[in-house]
C-alpha cells in the first residue's frame, strides 16, 4: 500500500512555502506519495496516512489558514501521524532556542498535545525587505531585525528524512 502524505503550509511571502516544497521533495525522494498544498486549500487529512503541517509565525501566532486547518481537522489528525513545523526566526544559530517561547503558538499547544504530534520543528525563515508593506518595513528597520534568507536547507532535509524513515518503518501513530 502506498503511503500518501499531505504537506500543508501557510505562508505570507513564500519562505514557508519553500520549506514545505523542500519537505515534500525529500519525502518523494524516499518513495512516498506527497501532496504539497496551502493549508487553506488542503483537502481532508483522512485521505492521507500522514500529515505535515507548518506555518510562518508572526508575533507568536501561526497564520490563520494553518491554525484553522489544525483546529477544523483535529479529529482526523488525531488518527494519523502528524508533524508540525514553524518558520520565522531570522538569523543564525539554533532556531528553536532563538524562537524561545514564541516557537510554537501557545493557543495551539492543547490541540498539538491532544493529537499527539510526533515532533514540532522550528526553522529559520527569510525576509525580503522589498516585499514588506510600509508598516512591516518600518518595524524591521526600527527593531534592527536581520534581513535575508536564513533557511537551513540541510536541517529541513534532515528533519524530512526522519519523517520518511518513521513512515517507512511503519511506526505506530
Amino acid at each position: 500500500m502506498e503511503t500518501r502524505v499531505l504537506v500543508a503550509y501557510a505562508t505570507k511571502y513564500g519562505a514557508t512555502a519553500g520549506i514545505a516544497e523542500k519537505i515534500g521533495q525529500v519525502l518523494r525522494d524516499a518513495g512516498l506519495t506527497v501532496d504539497v498544498q496551502p493549508a487553506g486549500q488542503a483537502g481532508d487529512p483522512a485521505a492521507y496516512q500522514a500529515v505535515v503541517l507548518g506555518s510562518a509565525v508572526y508575533i507568536g501566532k501561526w497564520r490563520k489558514e494553518a491554525a484553522k486547518y489544525l483546529r477544523d481537522n483535529e479529529q482526523a489528525l488525531s488518527q494519523r501521524p502528524v508533524w508540525l513545523f514553524n518558520s520565522g526566526p531570522l538569523g543564525e544559530g539554533n532556531a528553536t532556542e532563538q524562537a524561545g517561547e514564541l516557537g510554537f503558538p501557545k493557543d495551539l499547544r492543547p490541540i498539538a498535545d491532544r493529537i499527539k504530534v510526533r515532533d514540532v520543528a522550528v526553522f529559520f525563515g527569510a525576509v525580503d525587505p522589498e516585499k514588506l508593506n510600509p508598516l512591516e518595513g518600518w518595524m524591521f528597520k526600527n527593531v534592527k531585525s536581520p534581513v535575508g534568507d536564513f533557511r537551513d536547507w540541510d536541517a529541513i532535509a534532515a528533519w524530512a528524512e526522519g519523517i520518511a524513515a518513521a513512515l517507512k518503518e511503519g511506526q505506530p501513530a
